[in-house]
């Protein structure tokens, strides 16, 4: 281990013999922290928190802390981080409460500009990439590879769907179904993530069904019911279209429009 003088490590804590800790970093009892991780100066990683490997923590993160919510009393709640994510610089990701799944999860790959929050019980999936600013509040679901623009912030409870993007400011107070482009003050839906899904390596035949998917949800005047019933007879010529299917049949907030 590379551990800096200044740095205070309480001996509870249970580090990988090769990860690097900076300068007047605070990391406490109940951490861990996983092979290959770097962890920079003036970090403070605390709470139940668990990092995986090859993660990346720059100066001035919060990492662990109790959650920002009245109703916590001090329960034994967690902070569960995956592999390979760059946490940037003044990013605060909160542990979970007992009124939810007790944990707030981070998976693999995830990309986190500076000022960064992700609130209590948040579950944010795989090779994600939150711009500047971009804040969650309690209880919001993150599928992969969402792009986050700078500055948007996400009601409690709502869920954005995988393979989606938000732009520049965008406010989210409802669910974003996955494959979208969400943009606004409320966040409205601008068309499919096509770019996005490019590099993912979707081919044209999917990306033009799921064009077709996002006119029959959102161009055809059908209620939310009608375009489930005609979304299912999509599935079968894209089953890329399922995904979006079940993420509809499972919004408790109601989507975008």
């Amino acid at each position: 281990m590379k551990i800096h003088s200044t740095s205070i490590i309480d001996p509870g804590a249970r580090i990988a013999p090769d990860v690097e800790i900076g300068p007047y970093t605070v990391i406490g009892p109940s951490v861990e922290i996983g092979p290959g991780c770097w962890i920079g100066p003036h970090v403070v990683i605390t709470g139940h928190t668990r990092i995986g490997a090859g993660n990346r923590f720059f100066q001035f993160s919060s990492i662990g802390e109790i959650p920002q919510d009245k109703k916590y009393q001090g329960e034994a709640t967690r902070l569960e981080i995956g592999d390979d994510n760059t946490v940037r610089e003044f990013c605060t990701f909160n542990c979970g409460t007992a009124q939810d799944a007790n944990a707030t999860r981070v998976g693999n790959g995830n990309w986190f500009m500076a000022y960064v929050h992700l609130a209590h019980d948040c579950q944010v999936g795989n090779n994600t990439i939150f711009a500047n600013n971009a804040q969650l509040a309690g209880h919001v679901h993150i599928g992969d590879h969402v792009i986050l623009g700078g500055y948007t912030g996400v009601h409690q409870f709502c869920r954005i769907g995988a393979h989606s993007i938000t732009g520049i400011g965008s406010v989210v107070l409802q669910d974003v179904p996955p494959y979208i482009t969400a943009s606004g003050d409320t966040a409205k839906p601008y068309g499919i993530n096509v770019e996005g899904l490019k590099r993912r390596g979707f081919t044209a035949g999917a990306i033009t069904e799921l064009k077709r998917a996002y006119k029959t949800l959102y161009r055809s005047s059908l209620t939310l019911e009608q375009a489930k019933k005609a979304l299912a007879r999509q599935v079968k010529e894209c089953p890329e279209v399922q995904v979006l299917l079940d993420f509809l049949s499972s919004s408790t907030r109601g989507i975008i429009r």
